[in-house]
């Protein structure tokens, strides 16, 4: 959500963004972590080993935002993530505050989204933004009459994709309160975060994306229904 003009300014400069490697990230973010954390304890000692595995998707997030040069509150939001995790493993606190921080992180995002919804800029209308020529598609609205009914099915959109990170919010904390149970600082605690994060994927983000896209579907379905245009239509020459 754009709150400033230099936010504005700074993103105009940036040029386009980086085009993201799906492979690489979960390689950074998900794969190697959690070999570390649940097979590097013994050789590396358990604080190394935390360290270690948690400064490749910290270093990842940091170089993401400097390269891209622009204000983004998932990346943001994905570095405190891990510093909070770090600093959970690094001070010894209840592991029930990892619970806590899987769930705190997406509720936290899920309830942008729904409150984005009451300014300008809907996330879910950014989103599709970024796919169709919205341009056209007002005017096609416009012409046949169906302006109101975008927007409602724009904001129950919006709803559905908020209640995707609700889902993710709840399936972390379930999950982390499952596995994550022994003293943080212990090897047992390493080995129990590696395999939450392992299981991360499938668990947790894999139905929360499904969420997503069907909210995106949802949305796209309307717009072709409205403008009486197939989405190859609307959707941005460029893409």
């Amino acid at each position: 959500m754009r709150q400033s003009n230099g936010i504005q300014d700074m993103e105009r400069n940036a040029g386009p963004p980086r085009k993201e490697n799906a492979l690489l990230n979960l390689l950074i973010n998900i794969i190697l972590p959690a070999v570390i954390l649940m097979k590097l304890n013994q050789s590396l000692g358990t604080t190394p080993a935390l360290v270690l595995a948690l400064a490749l998707p910290l270093g990842w997030g940091l170089w993401g935002l400097y390269k891209d040069r622009r204000f983004s509150p998932f990346s943001v939001l994905g570095v405190v993530s891990v510093l909070l995790t770090g600093g959970i493993g690094l001070l010894k606190l209840d592991p029930t505050w990892i619970a806590v921080k899987e769930a705190a992180i997406p509720l936290a995002i899920g309830i942008g989204v729904a409150a984005s919804r009451w300014t300008r800029w809907p996330l879910v209308a950014t989103l599709v933004e970024k796919l169709i020529d919205t341009k056209r598609v007002h005017v096609a609205l416009a012409q046949r009459g169906f302006e109101d009914a975008y927007r409602r099915r724009l904001h129950i959109s919006n709803w559905i994709l908020a209640a995707s990170f609700l889902v993710s919010a709840t399936t972390n904390y379930l999950l982390a309160r499952w596995i994550v149970v022994s003293p943080a600082g212990s090897e047992a605690f390493n080995t129990e975060l590696g395999r939450m994060t392992a299981l991360s994927f499938p668990v947790n983000v894999l139905p929360s994306l499904l969420v997503m896209v069907l909210a995106l579907i949802y949305l796209i379905r309307g717009i072709e229904h409205f403008t009486g245009m197939k989405l190859e239509e609307v959707i941005h020459p460029h893409i």
